[in-house]
Formats: structure tokens, sequence, C-alpha cells
């Protein structure tokens, strides 16, 4: 079994509450790094490799050393917990169960970064986790963890929580200081960056939850001791959601340097998949990131096991590989219809585009509304080019990452599954009867008789 960092005390019996964390070693980290400068916290930080766990994987370390600090002006840490990718729900497992590793988390890095107002921006439908988050607040600040000179140090530091109002666009860092300030979650033109002007334009470092959460082991047990988990650049553990067609759906810790096909059929993880259904594809990182068939999804380009780690999943490029992303790990069975589940994909990116750019504006809805046609069974062989063709001209025309994670879905279909959409295009009576559940493909495509 891998080793458990973050989840470790995860069924221990009323670890939520402040007394039983703390009995089981919680706030240990914010002790330590008490004695630490604030520099050397940081330097602990780039030892341990660890990266952005909310879906780029930029070094955490580098990115807290580039915050700006000027003269009498404040610093902010904004924890991202407006976690709305479909097939990601890891951060709302970390928050909703132990709270307070989360809370630990930022007072080490909120010192580490000279933050004495941090905040924690959470998904506007995450109502009841936000009550659990300001539980477990108060309870720190009333043991001495918050506040004013906590323990005695001089450093004074208040976390507030602050609900979304449900925008997708708001887990872009830039959309959610926006949010934050009261304004619509617009992004902002880069640059200025955050941590130069962020909150407020102030000095600002914006973080996912389980990156903040990952600092408490760094402190705790040395970054050079945590970088020994896992393997390469792809350090520490990864939390991921999984979810779709296997038989055992949840969160999981794992540390990286176990295979993808370990991963999906082994007990100690999915489980494998239901009824005996063979493997067709997963999207492995949340739905922005391409998905794979099986046989690209288990083996490399290289003829490699394709390992559950940033590299490994990135290995051939978009052509054959995918993303690590937020960790929503969705798999799919033989039966299941990627033409469907792409245009479902495409209706959410056009409902959460934020309007400001007009290819993503225009593009989400031209897919959307193409991706219909096809799978109503009305499609035309050139509806499929006409879909290539639009998602090509809304990647990297856009402010914000979101006119991305609409188009790489659509690419990802189309190239690798290519013939479904021609199956449908074809059959249009077959397809009409498949989607009121009362016909299968005859024959599914990509399905390796190995998977």
């Amino acid at each position: 079994m891998g080793k458990k960092l973050l989840l470790a005390n995860a069924h221990v019996p009323g670890i939520r509450s402040y007394e039983v964390y703390r009995r089981e070693g919680g706030y240990r980290s914010v002790e330590k790094a008490f004695k630490m400068s604030p520099a050397d916290i940081v330097e602990e930080v780039k030892k341990s490799g660890l990266r952005g766990r909310g879906g780029a994987g930029f070094p955490t370390g580098l990115k807290w050393s580039f915050i700006a600090k000027p003269e009498g002006v404040p610093r902010h840490l904004v924890v991202n917990a407006d976690e709305s990718e479909p097939g990601t729900f890891k951060d709302r497992y970390l928050m909703e169960f132990i709270p307070h590793y989360l809370i630990e988390g930022m007072i080490v890095s909120s010192f580490a970064l000279g933050s004495n107002v941090s905040y924690i921006y959470i998904r506007g439908e995450y109502a009841w986790i936000t009550d659990i988050l300001e539980e477990a607040i108060a309870e720190a600040k009333q043991n001495g963890f918050l506040g004013k000179n906590i323990l005695g140090t001089g450093f004074d530091c208040e976390i507030y929580v602050q609900r979304g109002a449900g925008a997708y666009i708001c887990g872009e860092e830039t959309a959610l200081i926006e949010s934050l300030e009261g304004k619509r979650g617009n992004p902002r033109i880069k640059p200025p960056f955050p941590a130069v002007k962020g909150v407020w334009e102030r000095p600002t470092v914006v973080n996912n939850v389980e990156t903040i959460a990952a600092v408490v082991p760094i402190i705790n047990d040395g970054g050079e001791e945590y970088a020994k988990i896992g393997i390469g650049k792809s350090t520490g553990t990864k939390l991921i959601s999984a979810c779709g067609n296997i038989n055992k759906p949840g969160v999981y810790e794992i540390d990286m340097t176990i295979s993808v096909e370990e991963f999906i059929f082994s007990d100690e993880y999915c489980g494998g998949i239901p009824n005996g259904k063979r493997l067709k594809a997963c999207i492995p990182g949340g739905s922005s990131v391409p998905i794979l068939p099986a046989n690209l999804l288990l083996t490399t380009a290289k003829g490699e096991k394709r390992m559950m780690n940033y590299e490994s999943l990135a290995d051939g490029g978009f052509a054959t590989g995918t993303m690590m992303g937020s960790g929503g790990f969705i798999v799919l069975d033989e039966d299941q219809c990627v033409v469907k589940h792409t245009m479902t994909l495409a209706r959410f990116y056009h409902h959460e585009s934020c309007g400001q750019c007009s290819p993503c504006r225009e593009g989400t809805g031209w897919m959307e509304r193409i991706l219909k046609k096809i799978d109503s069974g009305k499609g035309e062989m050139k509806d499929i080019d006409l879909l290539w063709d639009i998602q090509r001209k809304i990647e990297g025309n856009t402010i914000c990452p979101l006119g991305d994670a609409a188009a790489w879905p659509v690419a990802a279909a189309i190239r690798h599954f290519r013939d479904e959409f021609e199956w449908h295009v074809l059959n249009p009576n077959a397809c009409l009867l498949r989607n009121y559940g009362l016909a299968h493909y005859a024959d599914p495509v990509h399905v390796p008789a190995s998977a």
C-alpha cells in the first residue's frame, strides 16, 4: 500500500475537531515553522519539488519566490477552493473530513509569504463545507493558532472564507481575485501577475487546497524527505478523484510510482470495471484534459507502462498523451459513447464561458451545437472537420485557459475516436435508438482485447 500523508488520519473518529486533530499530531508544522525564517520555509518547499495540485503543476516554491515585497504593502495568500472541474472532488474530501489540515498549511504558508490576512475562496455549492471551515478557523483561533501574536511570535494572521457564486471561471486565479474583490469574475490580462498585483493590487499568491495542505508534511518531515516520495519531478503524494465505470469510486492518495493499469484494476484502488466490461477510454485529469483510448492510456508511445505521474501521462504530447491536471480520473467502459460525453463537456464549457473573449464565447457555442447535431443522428461528415477547425481556432487565443480547456476534449475525441463520430453520421437511425437506450454499438471501437 502506498504511503499516505494527507489522508493518513482521514478515518480517525472525530478528526474534524481541533482536539482530535491536535492529539494526532496536528499543528506541529506551525510550531516548527515559527522556529524557521520565512526564507527557509520557502527553501524547504523548493527542495520538496512540490508542484501545484490544481492542474497546472507549476513548482510551488518557485511561485512563492516570485511574490513582490514592496515596503509597507500588505501581501496575501489566497487558497483556491473553487473546485468546479467536472470529475474532480478531492479538495472537497480534504476540507470536509480534515479541515484543520488546510488551516495548518495556510498558517505556515502565510508566515512564509508574509500574509497577515489570508483567504479561502470556496465554490458556492460547497455551502456545508464553508460551515465546517468556519468552525475549524474558530477552533484554531481559540487555541492560539490564529489572530494576534500567534504563539507569542509576534506574527498576526487572520483567515476568512469567501463563497463564490457557482462560476467555474472563478477557478482561474485572476477571475477568482476579481470575484474576491466583489467584481464580476472575469479573468485579467497578464502581466501584471498576481505575485506583483493581485488582491486590491497587492502582491498575492493563489494556490490550490491540496497544494497548501501538502506544506504540512513538507515542514514536518523536511523538503528532501518529501522529495524521496514519487519519481523524478513528480514528487510527494497526489490525491486522485476516481469516478465513472469503476467498482470503487472515491478519493485516493497515490505516490505517483504506480501504473495507470494498477490504479484502475487493483483492489487497493479502483477495483476494476463493473460487470466484466472492457476498458474503452479514460479522462485522467479532469474534464479539460485530453481523453485517451485504452491502448494509449495503459501504454506510452515508447511501449512502456504509463504511470500515474505528470511526466508519464504527458508522454508523447497530445498526439498520444494527456495530462495529470486536477486529478479527476474518469473511466469509461466499452458501452460509453465518446460523442455524447464530449457533447456534455462542450455544453458545460459553453455555459461557463465568461464571454470576455470572442473565440471562447462564440466557439464553445458552435462546438456544443455541432456535437448535439452529430449525437442526434443529424450530422454530416463536414461537421467533424468543422469541429476540428473551431477547436483549433479557440486554443491559445483567449485571455485565460478556459478556451484551451474547452478545445482540448473536442480535439482529443476527434483525434482518437474519429471513427465513432463517423459512425454517428453513417448510422443516424441506430444513433437515435442508442440515445434512447434501445441499441448499442455493434462493434465498440478502441477497446483492445487486452484491456
